[in-house]
């Protein structure tokens, strides 16, 4: 079997990239997610790059009131049986053993849709995030600002996946603010009636497009998935617009949407990836890292580093 396969024959060329549907993968018995290994890849890992909380966070959380653990990260991995917390791992593409798998699963992808290589499949920014949760954790309601293949690779899941064309669960306005501020969305249980719903077993997973809203809930076993993310051309294109956008507006600067002045577009983007590209050699420090997420994401954007009074759950 391929890395990563459509469970439906067309899927991979009548659904992708723009709807969402199953997929089976050849990870559920990878040595690289085994507890062991993932407390390894913890250890290795820049400290802010683990977000973790309390499994307990509400579908529809506020994510200045996340209710914490009171753990270290690496005591998470061994008590997650019990720890009753949900932890990410971002970039985990930095270990190189980690990338080579990225890259693979997308390169069976790429391969299936007749593309010779990742380029030309236009997988690049390619990250994965592994989530390790305790039973009955959830992930509350979000978008995120690239697409991915969600592979399950230990435990259970319920995920809970809508159409982000339906703007009367997430408007254009609430959706740039997932990728300027922060992932969370605003949650109505009326949602669920739109809901495309999986139940996830090791071995399965689906495909979340770009911007998609979804919550996600541990079933009664600790749970190890993957999200295997990439941006295409376009994709940067328009977040790194949005985040201009937001930028301007904060300074009392009313923009247009993306796409009525494509002019000023182009030139906006030009100017943030300036901007950016300048940037770029101090964000290899950890400490301008989080600097740069409290001036655009707000006083509380650092909060999983426990530098405050805990809130435990």
């Amino acid at each position: 079997m391929s890395i990563i396969a459509p469970k439906q024959e067309k899927s991979f060329t009548a659904q992708f990239p723009l709807e969402t549907f199953g997929i089976r993968h050849g990870y559920a018995e990878h040595p690289l997610f085994k507890l062991s290994a993932i407390l390894e890849l913890v250890k290795k890992l820049p400290r802010d790059r683990i977000e973790y909380n309390s499994g307990k966070a509400a579908v529809s959380q506020d994510p200045d009131t996340t209710p914490l653990v009171d753990l270290e990260p690496e005591e998470i991995v061994r008590k997650i049986e019990t720890a009753g917390a949900w932890m990410v791992l971002k970039g985990i593409e930095a270990a190189p053993e980690y990338r080579a798998l990225l890259k693979e699963a997308l390169m069976s992808v790429a391969t299936a849709r007749g593309h010779k290589n990742l380029d030309e499949a236009g997988f690049e920014s390619i990250q994965g995030f592994l989530f390790v949760s305790s039973p009955n954790s959830t992930t509350p309601f979000h978008a995120d600002s690239e697409d991915n293949f969600f592979v399950q690779i230990h435990g259970e899941k319920f995920f809970h996946v809508y159409d982000n064309r339906d703007y009367s669960i997430a408007s254009d306005e609430a959706l740039e603010g997932t990728v300027a501020k922060h992932r969370n969305l605003a949650y109505d249980p009326k949602f669920d009636a739109k809901a495309i719903s999986y139940h996830l077993f090791p071995g399965d997973g689906l495909f979340v497009p770009y911007q998609w809203p979804h919550w996600v809930k541990t079933a009664d076993s600790y749970s190890i998935s993957m999200a295997i993310t990439w941006k295409t051309a376009e994709v940067r294109r328009r977040n790194d617009l949005v985040v201009t956008n937001s930028m301007l507006r904060s300074f009392g600067l009313p923009q247009p949407a993306p796409g009525q002045i494509p002019a000023l577009d182009t030139l906006k983007v030009a100017a943030f990836r300036t901007a950016a590209a300048a940037v770029a050699p101090f964000r290899r420090s950890e400490g301008v890292r989080r600097a740069i997420r409290r001036i655009v994401l707000g006083k509380n954007a650092n909060y999983y580093y426990r530098d405050k009074p805990k809130k435990t759950a």
